[in-house]
């Protein structure tokens, strides 16, 4: 009876021998999986692209700034200053009346950004486009009449005879001065002025024409 409960306490310590051996190889498997998972999630992390912020840098116009420019109005880009002499005679019976008139003007050419159509001023992918109104004479008055004097004055003149040699210095400035070169000059001149105004707000790529 004794030599039975030796065996059966030894069947017993041999059982629980093995489970503990069992025990710790599968601990053993778990942790050798775990790790290797862990290894894998990490290799996987390393090796794909990160996400990246990506900041937008994009530069736009809004249109509080669009009609804060139309507000500059007119834009002169050239000024040429010019002086006409204009004479008139009156034939008398005894004596001939003579009026001669130095008039001074400057005839201003550029144009009026209040006259820019819908969407004249507008991105196009990473450039900035401007669309300008055509240049023109800018102010029809550019005769400065306080600086007009009479060269030579006899007899009496009437307010409608100085008219018409107003009028007549008037064509003759804009013939002298409203040729196709100032007209060119004035519109490089306002295509440079331009872009350098844009890029001063921060615009990088511009196209003016």
């Amino acid at each position: 009876m004794k030599q039975d409960n030796n065996r059966h306490r030894a069947f017993l310590a041999g059982s629980m021998r093995l489970l503990i051996v069992k025990l710790v190889l599968i601990g053993v498997v778990i942790l050798v999986v775990a790790l290797t998972v862990r290894h894998y999630i990490n290799k996987v992390s390393s090796t794909s692209s990160p996400a990246e912020l990506v900041k937008n840098e994009k530069i736009d116009i809004t249109p509080s700034q669009i009609r804060s420019i139309e507000q500059i109005g007119e834009w002169a880009f050239l000024e040429v200053s010019d002086e006409e002499l204009v004479d008139t005679v009156r034939h008398g019976f005894f004596s001939d009346d003579e009026l001669v008139r130095i008039y001074y003007g400057t005839l201003r050419l550029g144009i009026n950004l209040k006259e820019a159509h819908e969407g004249w001023l507008a991105m196009r992918g990473d450039t900035l486009c401007a669309i300008l109104p055509p240049v023109r004479l800018l102010d029809s008055n550019f005769i400065d009449e306080t600086r007009t004097r009479s060269f030579i004055e006899t007899g009496q003149w009437s307010h409608a005879d100085r008219k018409q040699m107003y009028d007549r210095a008037v064509v003759r400035m804009k013939r002298r001065c409203l040729t196709k070169t100032n007209y060119a000059t004035a519109r490089k001149n306002a295509q440079a002025q331009f872009e350098q105004m844009l890029h001063g707000m921060g615009f990088d790529k511009v196209k003016v024409e």
